[in-house]
């Protein structure tokens, strides 16, 4: 095929994609094979046929661009506290990696159970300051580390978000931008980042109808995303506290499982019951006691799993 035969077929393509392009000639037929083949002069409309079948943009089927990366001061996590790759034989990271097991295999569909969605995994509290970010980027990256899944970490504490800050990384457009502006891509607002196999999801710009948006088709149609475009990727959604908030409820009945953050010494039983009753449409939800200090050992913050 000749060059200009290329051009008036790439044309052809971008005008039944929809792009509009001018109306420039065509080249003639081709002449029989045993013919002395036409030879066509390079007029200037032909020239600009090639020209515009070079210069417009990519046929919307070309893939799309990359995530934007980020960089997070893994030497700020790692001195504050939090769980880093190169920590993976700490005590910390054997103890999310007890946690972590349950959850993997309900995602992996190894439990026996039928979960709806199980690889969305909402980090939840009954109150605020009971630990629920910190551990919720601990999963995070703790499931970073492991050979066949990638994480989406997510912060849906759309009210007070918290998470990109923690992990030095400046505010930027987010899921609440995705449900509020129909042009806007999922892949427009996520985020790479220097940690192999983790990804970041903002909150995005505050709004006041955040439970509404939650709520709405939008959100559902955006988790069935998460939820079934890629199958090794667990999206692990650091939530608002549920007793205080709206937005927290609304959002675990999407989930396929919930882990409940519970500071030890400080939440009450009662407040503790009230949080479970808000997830009682939940088909998972685990616990994890914090803040708990474990007597004849020096450490003062440990984790403990029940089910």
């Amino acid at each position: 095929m000749s060059l200009i035969e290329q051009a008036a077929k790439r044309l052809e393509e971008l005008r039944r994609a929809g792009i509009e392009v001018p109306n420039l000639p065509m080249p003639p037929a081709p002449s029989p094979a045993h013919a002395r083949p036409a030879v066509m002069p390079l007029g200037a409309d032909v020239r600009a046929a090639v020209a515009a079948a070079t210069a417009l943009p990519p046929a919307p089927d070309e893939p799309q661009r990359r995530s934007r990366e980020v960089r997070i001061d893994v030497s700020r996590l790692e001195r504050e506290g939090y769980l880093v790759p190169s920590q993976a034989r700490s005590q910390l990271a054997e103890q999310m990696r007890i946690i972590k097991r349950p959850l993997l295999a309900n995602a992996r569909g190894d439990s026996g159970q039928q979960i709806a969605r199980p690889n969305l995994i909402q980090v939840a509290s009954a109150l605020p300051e009971e630990g629920k970010t910190f551990f919720a980027i601990n999963l995070a990256m703790s499931i970073a580390m492991e050979v066949d899944h990638h994480v989406l970490l997510v912060d849906a504490d759309v009210l007070r978000p918290s998470v990109l800050g923690r992990l030095g990384v400046e505010p930027a457009a987010g899921l609440m931008d995705v449900l509020k502006n129909k042009d806007m891509k999922l892949s427009d607002v996520l985020l790479r980042t220097n940690i192999d196999k983790l990804s970041l999801l903002p909150a995005g710009t505050a709004n006041k109808n955040s439970t509404e948006l939650l709520a709405s088709t939008a959100m559902h149609e955006l988790l069935d995303e998460l939820a079934s475009k890629y199958a090794d990727r667990i999206i692990v959604f650091d939530a608002p506290p549920l007793l205080p908030t709206t937005e927290s409820r609304v959002l675990a009945t999407h989930m396929g499982q919930v882990v409940m953050v519970v500071e030890a010494e400080k939440t009450t039983h009662a407040q503790v019951t009230q949080a479970y009753a808000a997830l009682a449409e939940c088909p998972v939800v685990l616990s994890v006691l914090n803040k708990c200090h474990s007597r004849g050992t020096s450490n003062a913050y440990g984790y403990y799993y029940a089910s």
